[in-house]
């Protein structure tokens, strides 16, 4: 007995197609462009806004460029960033910002961390309080530099001044030297003026941080017989340390390009001028256009290092945020 197997007709349509994987339907792409389109503009005005003039920036930079002298513009190369690590004055304004970073942010840290931990309890008037010192944070920096020169580091009539006559007079000195704070401590006065007006930024992160902790983790801890140094120093500490790390490098991004402050109460001089002071000088006195895009390039590549570590703690943040939800 034969078996017949009969093959089927082939369709008059033609053989099926599989469509291919990754490959997108014609429909799909003109979806993705019409949901893309409306960012277009926005897309381009940011990039005509930041980016084409850093490109200007970085193409100046290769010039020995004196605006005094057009006609002599010629091409430098690399030069300028060699004169930038090498001149005597842009490597103290290099020491000098790194050490006025450091001061204040170290400073802003451990005073906000304090008052974070004193906000973070309840008494009566806390909201006024909070408020209270949030304030200098929301001052112009021009205003708040202004403040100190004038109303606080005045030798003739500054509140410090006053304070210092008062203290004096206490212990029957009816006739102290008066100090002239700016004169005195110069690079001391600018930070003491950038940690006041920094100090509520870190509070800020740090007391988010405090009131996201584990309220039945300190329980126990509590029911164990933990005493409040021991919470704070193993359960608080290692809690807050990427909120600290937040604090530390975001401060550090804005006090390396800080400007108001060293202009206003110092102008620069006393060693107090920092690297964004040394390129406004370079480029608006000595008018050395060339050299001063090469070391404003340098202090965009050494804020975008930082920025992208900000940006990975941020990230870890988020990440373990939604781990806990």
């Amino acid at each position: 007995m034969t078996t017949s197997v009969t093959t089927p007709a082939p369709s008059p349509a033609g053989p099926a197609r599989t469509a291919r994987p990754g490959r997108r339907a014609p429909g799909g792409r003109a979806r993705a462009w019409a949901t893309r389109a409306p960012l277009m503009p926005a897309l381009i005005f940011l990039v005509a806004v930041t980016q084409l003039p850093f490109v200007a920036t970085l193409v100046i930079s290769l010039f020995d460029w004196n605006s005094l002298s057009p006609d002599q513009r010629h091409f430098h190369g690399l030069s300028n960033y060699a004169t930038v690590f090498t001149d005597p004055d842009m490597r103290d304004s290099v020491f000098t910002t790194i050490l006025l970073t450091v001061a204040v942010v170290v400073a802003s840290v451990v005073i906000g961390l304090l008052l974070a931990l004193l906000l973070d309890r309840k008494f009566f008037g806390r909201g006024l309080v909070r408020t209270l010192l949030i304030t200098p944070f929301l001052l112009v920096p021009v205003s708040a530099a202004l403040l100190w020169k004038h109303v606080l580091y005045n030798p003739e009539y500054g509140l410090l001044n006053g304070a210092w006559a008062w203290v004096a007079s206490l212990f029957g000195d009816h006739h102290a030297a008066q100090p002239d704070w700016i004169s005195d401590m110069p690079l001391t006065a600018v930070e003491i003026a950038l940690v006041w007006q920094w100090t509520p930024f870190m509070m800020l992160i740090l007391l988010a941080g405090l009131q996201s902790r584990p309220a039945e983790t300190l329980e126990a801890a509590r029911l164990d017989g933990a005493s409040a140094w021991q919470m704070f120093r193993y359960l608080t500490l290692p809690h807050l340390r990427r909120y600290l790390e937040l604090g530390i490098l975001l401060g550090s991004i804005n006090i390396v390009q800080n400007f108001d402050a060293v202009f206003t109460i110092t102008a620069g001089g006393l060693g107090t001028a920092n690297l964004p002071y040394t390129i406004y000088q370079t480029f608006y006195q000595a008018h050395e256009y060339g050299l001063a895009s090469a070391a404003g390039v340098v202090v965009v590549i050494g804020t975008i290092i930082i920025a992208t570590f900000a940006l990975r703690v941020v990230s870890s943040l988020f990440t373990q945020e939604e781990g806990r939800a």
